[in-house]
């Protein structure tokens, strides 16, 4: 039987490229992961009719780091692409994150960039300190554009309210005074030439890495030999639920294929007060080829998304302690990450040097 270096749990962003920098320093690593593919949530595929379509949804590749550009430039080509959304409000579509055109053509109004200003200072309400999502866009966007953009949009997507969810998700969504209608404001923002599994692909292809899918870590930990363990699925389950589950949100994602040369002007919008669906996203604007339509709605299937709760953050810093504390007796490694952040831009902001 095989023996190796290092056992890497998760096949995604940071699974690979832990495998990847460790396998370039000469380590011997098993990858494993329990779906039946490489490159975690942003694993995309070309369908039936020739389209390359994002399984678990659009992932939108942005970052200020130069070292990670370069970095995954070893393994792919890249199409430039800044992402924009827009908000379905009061028929009307409307640019998000709420910038000056968002408030101006709502109201009718032709602020500058210093009435603007006064504009948000005069609806915003003093919250100190933030609590929760609602506090924060009370604090940067008042009560009737919370209500507009928020809080439907909210319990679509998470099937709670925004006081319920805790403040980071809200907080990673800026409130601009110009007119600038970019998603992301990040130096670096491109989509892999020909696709994200491709660029795994690549990354992966080295004679230390030996992956195997379809293999769940509970029945690869203790019949395989291994030196140290990197783990990078979900905490909860790696100490068996003994301090109980974090809980999960599920979602749906439906594709369609239209006879239309663009349904949208722009890669997403959202619609947070109407239908069931939250957003539908055109892939062809993230390819630049695929006339793919998405339709993103809510049901019970694999869950994807750690819900981002005030009510489990104790739970969840109780695990981390617990990690921590296996870090100080095993040869253990764990990348816990915040899971409704954009793990694309959140994982690798810096690269570390493999033992």
């Amino acid at each position: 039987m095989n023996s190796y270096d290092y056992l890497i749990v998760g096949a995604g962003f940071a699974g690979g490229i832990c495998a990847r920098q460790l396998a370039d320093a000469g380590k011997k690593v098993l990858l494993i992961d329990k779906r039946d593919h490489i490159a975690g949530n942003a694993y995309d595929f070309v369908d039936a009719h020739g389209f390359l379509i994002h399984k678990y949804g659009p992932h939108i590749f942005h970052t200020n780091s130069k070292k990670v550009f370069e970095y995954l430039s070893k393994f792919t080509d890249w199409r430039f692409y800044e992402h924009r959304v827009l908000a379905h409000v009061n028929n009307q579509l409307l640019p998000l994150p709420i910038n000056r055109t968002t408030v101006n053509k709502l109201y009718k109004k032709d602020f500058d960039e210093v009435g603007i200003e006064i504009f948000f200072k005069n609806v915003r309400y003093e919250i100190n300190p933030i609590r929760n999502s609602e506090d924060v866009v009370l604090s940067s966007v008042g009560k009737e554009l919370c209500e507009l953009f928020f809080r439907g949009y909210t319990r679509k997507q998470w099937g709670l309210d925004l006081s319920e969810l805790s403040a980071g998700v809200a907080a990673r969504i800026p409130t601009r005074t110009n007119d600038d209608d970019r998603y992301f404001a990040d130096t670096y923002q491109f989509m892999p030439a020909n696709g994200y599994t491709k660029m795994f692909e690549k990354m992966l292809q080295h004679p230390k890495i030996h992956i195997e899918l379809n293999k769940d870590f509970k029945h690869v930990r203790h019949n395989v030999p291994y030196k140290k363990l990197i783990f990078t699925g979900p905490v909860d389950e790696y100490f068996d639920y003994k301090l109980g589950k974090l809980p999960y949100r599920s979602l749906r994602f439906e594709h369609q294929h239209l006879k239309v040369d663009q349904l949208q002007a722009v890669g997403t919008v959202n619609y947070p007060n109407d239908h069931d669906y939250t957003r539908i996203t055109e892939f062809k604007h993230l390819s630049g080829i695929s006339p793919v339509v998405e339709l993103l709605l809510l049901k019970n299937i694999r869950p994807i998304l750690e819900i981002p709760t005030t009510q489990y953050q104790d739970l969840r810093m109780s695990l981390c302690i617990n990690s921590t504390k296996r870090l100080q007796t095993k040869s253990q490694m764990f990348i816990l990450l915040d899971a409704w952040r954009n793990i694309v831009t959140t994982t690798w902001t810096k690269l570390w040097a493999p033992p």
